[in-house]
């Protein structure tokens, strides 16, 4: 008998739209695989379902739960970017009402940012679930799982953990994280053999043009967990709180830990011994201590491995000192939050984080490396105006990176700029796949000068504008050859319709 089933839903062509097909990248389900590892050294027998990877709608989804028989069943509501864990709550309650619909007796907990940002208010709009834990839920999953029986007088012993008694919600008491002296004794990597093959899955299509644009096999991994800084748009450190209260935010809990080198080497050989080239390091910020990073990178030299490694970096984190290493380690793309190039701007959303940083001088450091760059823009934060949103668009025009993402400001729960929206009555998405950047409904946040629409409407402008500028296709033809080029121009005949908008 399976004790608890940790599932990874789908809802990707409600999030993506016709990206869902060929383009969106499928991620191994870290989180899923990482809690079901965490269990399985307790004494515990887990299993994974990966919803997405199997294309299972919701219903299918729901009668392959119920063949497990699991005692427990945990959907894993996380993701590798700050919009995933509400955007995919999307799948994971469709999914668990048709759940309770053909089990009714199934004890449901859900687990991931969204959840930890709006554990009372989630437990009293969605009735299909029965608990859901507070943070990263390890230490509440094992006092969960070591319970004889799931009732009141049990579940109230459980910390961490929101739940249900008849028409009443109980949250007990906060349960901790695991403490970064804890990590490889508590979360001691990914149960690799519960997840399908790594063949299956796919990396994003850019990703791919540093590998001849063979998207499978991917893999992802974390090397450290958390992020030391509070930018007001982001939710990423939500899932590390430990208090409780409606205004606690990710800006207090910015918890930064990692795994030693030694033991993270260890993931990346199985990956390698699977034959895996695409390789995405999830950290948050994975170029910041160069004692950890630095040492990883040594490791995979020494072995002599060949990936295609994706990984992040702040702008005023990436010294131009620690290039030349990264890159002889497979490192080919970095992740930039340039997120607006005005220094000034910057500095209004990176608050007590910001680092003065000449952005160009960095983007051609890294290209001189030999590393290609990943350039994050984001449109539409507080303090932006049409001037000041196109200037950030001219500047990526400008000076193109062989790859871009474009962003509208979103007010993530459990961003600072979630509270604030709330505090000023700003308007919110009202549905889970609102908080995607490509969905049909998505709702991107106002400001006092410019309303979602107009913003929405400069963001889609500016992608299509910036992908189809002669500067940009001729930096990827150049790089990468005429398969690129051919794959992205398939890419850009994909059009995202805009509720918004009026589509």
């Amino acid at each position: 008998m399976t004790d608890i089933l940790f599932v990874h839903p789908n809802a990707s062509e409600k999030i993506y739209q016709g990206l869902a097909k060929n383009n969106a990248a499928i991620e191994p389900p870290i989180w899923a695989a990482m809690l079901a590892n965490s269990v399985r050294t307790k004494g515990h027998r887990p299993e994974i379902l990966d919803a997405e990877v199997e294309g299972l709608d919701y219903l299918s989804a729901a009668k392959r739960i119920t063949e497990y028989k699991a005692k427990i069943v945990c959907f894993v509501v996380y993701g590798q970017q700050p919009s995933a864990s509400s955007q995919n709550m999307e799948g994971a309650t469709a999914t668990a009402r048709e759940l309770k619909d053909l089990a009714p007796d199934t004890f449901v907990v859900f687990v991931g940012g969204h959840v930890a940002a709006l554990p009372l208010e989630t437990m009293k709009k969605e009735t299909c679930i029965d608990a859901v834990c507070q943070n990263e839920g390890v230490y509440t999953l094992h006092a969960l799982l070591s319970l004889s029986k799931l009732t009141h007088s049990e579940l109230k012993r459980v910390p961490g953990l929101v739940y249900r008694d008849g028409d009443d919600i109980i949250m007990n008491e906060s349960s901790p994280i695991v403490a970064r002296e804890d990590l490889e004794h508590e979360l001691p990597g990914m149960a690799w053999d519960l997840l399908p093959s790594l063949n299956r899955y796919r990396t994003a299509g850019w990703h791919s043009w540093s590998n001849n644009t063979e998207k499978q096999p991917f893999a992802a991994i974390y090397t450290s967990l958390g992020c030391p800084y509070k930018c007001s748009f982001c939710m990423i450190n939500i899932i590390n709180r430990t208090k409780q209260g409606p205004n606690v935010s990710s800006e207090d809990s910015n918890s930064f830990r990692w795994w030693s080198p030694e033991f993270i080497i260890k993931q990346f050989d199985h990956i390698a011994a699977q034959g895996v080239r695409n390789v995405k390091i999830a950290d948050e910020l994975f170029v910041l201590n160069p004692n950890h990073f630095g040492k990883i990178c040594d490791l995979i030299i020494e072995r002599g491995y060949d990936f295609n490694i994706w990984a992040y970096s702040r702008v005023d984190t990436c010294k131009p000192k620690y290039l030349e290493k990264l890159a002889k380690a497979g490192v080919k793309w970095l992740g930039l939050g340039i997120e607006n190039p005005n220094n000034e701007l910057r500095k209004e959303i990176h608050k007590d984080g910001f680092q003065e940083v000449k952005v160009l001088d960095l983007i051609n450091n890294i290209r001189d490396a030999g590393i290609n760059i990943g350039g994050n823009y984001i449109f539409g934060l507080p303090f932006d105006t049409k001037e000041s949103m196109q200037a950030t668009l001219d500047f990526a025009l400008e000076n193109p990176t062989e790859m871009t993402n474009m962003y509208s400001a979103m007010a993530y729960p459990g961003s600072p700029l979630h509270n604030q929206a709330r505090l000023f009555g700003t308007e919110l998405p009202s549905t889970y796949s609102g908080y995607s950047q490509h969905s049909y409904d998505t709702l991107n946040l106002s400001n006092e000068n410019l309303t979602s629409a107009e913003i929405l409407a400069f963001r889609d402008k500016a992608f299509d504008t910036y992908h189809a500028s002669h500067k940009y296709m001729e930096l990827v033809k150049d790089k990468f050859g005429d398969k690129a080029v051919n794959e992205l121009n398939e890419t850009k005949k994909i059009k995202l319709n805009r509720k918004l908008l009026g589509d």
